[in-house]
């Protein structure tokens, strides 16, 4: 099957949804949410002063078999812009095929002609075969550890939270 990857257009939206929905139903951490997934994917489209959002189309077909997006950040400790990989999803029926791998490349190779400094991401503790990906593309395990505030009170709690290890924090 022949693709190409190319800059995800309104009339992509559904199908984004849905690769979102197939991955955020694997994920522990996050739960499907159709019109906030929607209205965030808008925003790549709208405002792409924010980041980029790319997707691997069948040719053949024409529809949408995969996605990938970056968030633009910056970096204090580089000097300078960086960008966050956000999502990368397969549809399950097209994987195994490299499609994931050329829509990291294309990523990497988007955040070299853009000049950025560092591209960092998080994937699932126990997604290995991503793990394996992103190790071969080079990226390593980073010393710091992701936490976040959810301000939304509208989100639910991340469905499986992992334990904080105090390290000594909040003591006497």
């Amino acid at each position: 099957m022949k693709f190409c990857i190319e800059d995800a257009a309104v009339a992509d939206l559904e199908a984004l949804a849905g690769l979102l929905h197939e991955l955020f139903t694997q994920e522990t951490e996050f739960s499907p949410d159709r019109d906030k997934q929607l209205r965030a994917l808008a925003m790549f489209i709208d405002e792409p002063s924010l980041g980029r959002l790319f997707v691997a189309r069948d040719l053949a077909l024409g529809r949408v078999i995969g996605m990938a997006s970056l968030q633009f950040e910056i970096s204090t400790a580089l000097g300078g812009r960086a960008a966050r990989v956000e999502d990368i999803v397969v549809t399950a029926s097209q994987r195994g095929r490299g499609i994931g791998k050329q829509l990291l490349q294309h990523l990497i190779a988007f955040a070299r002609e853009e000049g950025l400094l560092r591209l960092s991401l998080l994937t699932d503790h126990d997604n290995l075969t991503a793990q394996g990906l992103y190790a071969r593309f080079g990226f390593i395990r980073s010393p710091m550890i992701p936490m976040r505030l959810v301000l939304d009170t509208g989100s639910a709690t991340p469905r499986n939270p992992l334990p904080l290890d105090r390290g000594g924090l909040g003591r006497g």
